[in-house]
């Protein structure tokens, strides 16, 4: 089984790329960002820790963690985003790797796991590649003021608070340039596969 670290800015079409290997390619695809939001389940591993570290009001009626309470408090406090991430980040990296081996085990030969912080994070100790989307700062501005109605400020504040793009370019193997039609981008992830 080869494993590709995927990673890239926010709104570079990282979402394209995993849903072409998924749909066209049979890859089993993991997303850091949605494992995250399991570990924090109730009765999963984070759970106890985190209400423990926030306190009851950050839980619904439910019971089940209120993430924007959470992401409100994290936003103007770095302490506590940095407690909330050293309670995450090591159950979220430890789940993707339970389910490599589970899919290993199952006979799978693709898997794509896809992380904001995947370098950050030091994924890349377990994959076999880094795969890296890029796309120019003016494009993912529009995409994520037209799909999340951010406005510019916001786009051009959470991009340069993101890894600059020759630290990708940098750690990468492989580099998709997304700035084009989708046609263009599935060639490139095709051609990524045949080098593996």
């Amino acid at each position: 089984m080869k494993v590709i670290g995927l990673t890239g800015g926010v709104g570079a079409g990282k979402s394209t790329v995993l849903n072409y290997l998924e749909e066209h390619l049979s890859a089993c695809v993991v997303q850091a960002d949605q494992v995250g939001h399991q570990v924090m389940e109730p009765g999963e591993r984070c759970y106890a820790q985190i209400v423990e570290l926030f306190g009851k009001k950050v839980t619904k009626n439910d019971k089940t963690i209120d993430r924007k309470r959470v992401s409100d408090v994290v936003f103007c406090n770095e302490e506590m985003r940095q407690k909330l991430n050293g309670i995450v980040h090591p159950a979220v990296k430890s789940r993707i790797l339970e389910k490599i081996q589970e899919e290993r085990e199952k006979g799978c030969k693709l898997f794509v796991v896809e992380a904001a912080l995947l370098l950050e994070d030091h994924y890349d100790a377990f994959c076999d590649k880094i795969w890296y989307v890029h796309t120019d700062k003016e494009i993912r501005i529009s995409r994520l003021m037209a799909s999340r109605g951010y406005s510019r400020e916001k786009a051009e504040n959470i991009i340069a608070s993101q890894a600059s793009e020759e630290f990708f370019f940098s750690h990468a193997d492989y580099v998709i340039e997304n700035n084009g039609c989708p046609q263009d981008t599935y060639r490139q992830i095709e051609e990524g596969i045949n080098k593996l």
